[in-house]
């Protein structure tokens, strides 16, 4: 019986394939295609690895360096100074607030300025939305180099490079948040003669501020993670501490540090899911965002 609906099976495939052979075997143009695809990305790579002098053999000698750096992290020390360090921890965690926290109040106008939905004007909305790509395209590391560059070393360039990144970013998730709202509240309002500032306050925000909210929550999460890189270009805060015992090797020092840094982070992430799913939890259906 197993042999005889075998023997079926096999003849169905066979006239399966009989009827639409080209979904069983690649055609002549798609092989020749993919044998073009997988020979480039084999030239491409191979291009690579010889122009950066990738060998073997450096790569060999900087695990066994890295081994010896590993060994002098433990047991982790919090120096001389710890009082510094949990000081440079708190003024990071301030960069990242004001930062984040300037760039939202500046987003939201901004954002209403660059949704459809609220400013019907193709022009100013257009400038606008280019300004923020442009502030956005620009990394925040860079950001923080022309800071310091123009108000010195220390926090202030931390929280203007934070600040200037997160408007475009910030504007740009708003925008949407706007433009995907529900319009038949706010073609009520009109309809019945509401004024475009009613129509704003009444059918607009209380459908967007959850998702603004929820979204400046998930920066300042991001941000705490990126103020430590830039304290290391000099924008102050844990992140020069960091790079400090880094130069002069004291590695022990460099563990704690690191180890305090991925507590902090991983608390806030923790306290900032919990709050993004409690303002917006009941709108996604009960699931994590």
């Amino acid at each position: 019986m197993i042999a005889v609906q075998a023997d079926i099976d096999l003849a169905r495939i066979a006239a399966i394939r009989a009827r639409m052979p080209r979904a069983f075997t690649r055609g002549p143009g798609e092989r020749f295609a993919l044998w073009v695809g997988w020979t480039g990305f084999a030239l491409l790579t191979g291009y690579c690895l010889w122009r950066f002098n990738f060998s073997p053999v450096y790569l060999w000698n900087g695990l066994g360096e890295l081994g010896v750096i590993v060994r002098q992290l433990f047991p982790p020390s919090m120096g001389e100074a710890p009082g510094d360090i949990f000081y440079a921890l708190l003024e990071t965690l301030a960069m990242a607030f004001l930062g984040t926290f300037l760039a939202a109040a500046v987003a939201v106008p901004m954002a209403f300025l660059a949704a459809k939905n609220t400013f019907p004007f193709w022009l100013p909305r257009f400038g606008v939305r280019r300004l923020m790509d442009g502030l956005r395209g620009v990394d925040q590391l860079i950001w923080a180099l022309i800071f310091v560059r123009a108000v010195g070393l220390g926090p202030l360039a931390g929280i203007m490079a934070i600040f200037i990144s997160d408007i475009g970013t910030l504007t740009k998730l708003f925008s949407e948040s706007i433009e995907n709202i529900d319009r038949r509240p706010m073609e009520g309002l009109r309809a019945s003669g509401a004024s475009s500032v009613q129509t704003l306050r009444f059918s607009v925000l209380p459908q967007v501020l959850p998702m603004f909210l929820s979204s400046a929550l998930y920066m300042f999460e991001s941000n705490v993670r990126s103020a430590t890189i830039l304290g290391i270009v000099g924008a102050g805060g844990i992140g020069f501490q960091l790079s400090d015992r880094i130069r002069a090797h004291y590695w022990e020092e460099a563990c704690f540090i690191l180890i305090i840094i991925l507590i902090t982070v991983a608390c806030i992430d923790a306290v900032s899911k919990r709050l993004r799913l409690a303002i917006i939890g009941s709108k996604a259906g009960g699931r994590e965002l």
